[in-house]
């Protein structure tokens, strides 16, 4: 078999794996992209954040003709053609995909379905989707093959026991679903099958949902869930899962005292989280150094312990985030075309896309805690913005921790309805090593969400306009 031949081969068309294709052809390098997909896209595209997103913007569109006869206006009851929906999400899909499609065509990048394994640190056989393999070698790599859902031991393989890309095909609607997992996926999952009909049941094992996130973030959205929601349970582990004879599955659970034993759903949805695509690869057969928890290690330019091989995204650590490996991509391409570059954020944001949506950038209170760190917290509550009151939802809170002596911005975290959009002033201030000065003296418009972080950053001065908290020494402020 001859070996045909690249300068950079890139494995894995996610938005790490696309991103580092189309910039290394933007920069002139000989690229080919390998994918299993038609068109690029991977998980977040295919079968992850853009379908699910999809998804959550219809749940909250049900949600608020719900709620909008508070204001006097009434819809009815909602009808579900789960067909249409099913259909409206995948043009969605398709709709982008094909247009990432065309972008490849239209920067001449050679793209490969198939599998790739890497059968020294040169070369790699691509195993092709249509039958039969190619040989490739190539001077550079960028692995970008991303993760899997995770799989809990002693869950059967079942039509019913459902991972996250398995809940997005929406087969059916169940009547009832557990979700094993109170991470962001069990969540924002959970809202869209409790938003088209479901009795949802949330099952976690620690004491709080979204473990790992700051408890006042977390509040509003818990309020929010336990009204939408069958149930949330905590501190409690499901131990089993036996499909029933005819129809259902079994559910043995220990630990909260009122739910410990068995109960029956029609569905469970498990999300506990993912494990990186690091086997299969033909890793072996080169130097790259691969950790217990299945993470390739990197530098800090993503290179491997492999001169010639990079990597990305998922495959090399948390947080596992597509506008993490995109980023991670132009690092790594650019170090290729012999920049000195380095992946060194000071704030990389994250979203949950619930309804309260969650979002945080940099230092968290919960970090800080954890660390023995001193900082001030800043907070704006939304029951003060006149934007969220007009929205009826004035749930929310703006908060920002700082540094107390300094006054600089080390980390912003806010709940309520655009947080995800919101976050990116906070990252931008983190990035620019603002501090609570900047955030309180630029002007924003009223009314808007966007106010209330510059309100919080206020707040710590003791001078917010629509708040009466006086400045504590040293700018702290006493947990609400």
């Amino acid at each position: 078999m001859g070996a045909e031949s690249t300068r950079l081969v890139v494995i894995g068309g996610g938005p790490g794996g696309y991103a580092a294709a189309f910039l290394a052809a933007d920069l002139g390098i000989e690229t080919t992209l390998v994918d299993l997909e038609a068109n690029p896209g991977g998980v977040c595209l295919y079968r992850g954040c853009i379908p699910s997103k999809t998804l959550l913007h219809v749940a909250r569109v049900v949600d608020e003709a719900r709620h909008a006869e508070r204001f006097g206006v009434s819809f009815g009851k909602p009808a579900i053609d789960l067909d249409r929906l099913r259909s409206h999400k995948d043009s969605v899909v398709a709709r982008m995909t094909g247009g990432l499609g065309q972008l490849v065509a239209a920067r001449k990048i050679r793209y490969v379905r198939g599998r790739a394994k890497f059968v020294s640190a040169g070369a790699l056989d691509v195993a092709l989707t249509d039958g039969g393999s190619r040989r490739l070698a190539f001077e550079h790599a960028v692995v970008a093959t991303g993760s899997s859902p995770a799989r809990l031991p002693g869950f059967p393989e079942h039509p019913d026991v459902l991972d996250s890309s398995g809940a997005l095909e929406l087969r059916r609607i169940p009547r009832t679903l557990l979700v094993v997992g109170g991470g962001y996926i069990g969540l924002e999952l959970g809202s869209v099958y409790a938003a088209l009909g479901s009795e949802v049941t949330v099952v976690e094992t620690t004491a709080t949902l979204l473990p790992g996130v700051d408890p006042d973030l977390v509040r509003p959205l818990h309020r929010r869930l336990a009204a939408a929601f069958a149930g949330i349970v905590l501190n409690t582990r499901v131990e089993e899962v036996i499909p029933r004879a005819r129809k259902g599955l079994d559910v043995r659970t220990e630990g909260d005292s009122a739910w410990s034993g068995t109960r029956s759903f029609e569905q469970v949805l498990v999300s506990v989280g993912r494990t990186p695509n690091s086997r299969g690869l033909g890793l072996e057969s080169t130097a790259v150094r691969v950790g217990s928890s299945g993470f390739v290690e990197v530098d800090r330019a993503m290179r491997t312990a492999e001169p010639s091989i990079r990597a990305i995204g998922d495959l090399v650590g948390q947080p596992m985030l597509a506008h993490k490996a995109s980023h991670e991509a132009r690092v790594a391409v650019e170090s290729i075309a012999g920049r000195d570059v380095v992946f060194e954020p000071r704030a990389i944001p994250a979203v949950v896309f619930t309804d309260p949506e969650i979002a945080w950038a940099g230092l968290t209170e919960t970090e800080a805690r954890a660390q023995g760190r001193t900082v001030a917290v800043a907070r704006f509550p939304w029951g003060a913005s006149g934007r969220a009151t007009t929205l009826g939802r004035d749930d929310g809170v703006t908060k920002l921790v700082i540094d107390p002596d300094s006054e600089r911005v080390l980390g912003v975290g806010l709940c309520g309805p655009g947080a995800g959009e919101l976050i990116a002033e906070g990252a931008l201030a983190l990035e620019m090593g603002a501090v609570a000065e900047d955030l309180a003296a630029t002007i924003h418009p009223h009314p808007t969400l966007s106010e209330t972080v510059m309100e919080a950053a206020e707040a710590f001065f003791g001078t917010a306009t629509h708040i009466h908290r006086p400045r504590h020494t040293g700018g702290r402020f006493p947990s609400p």
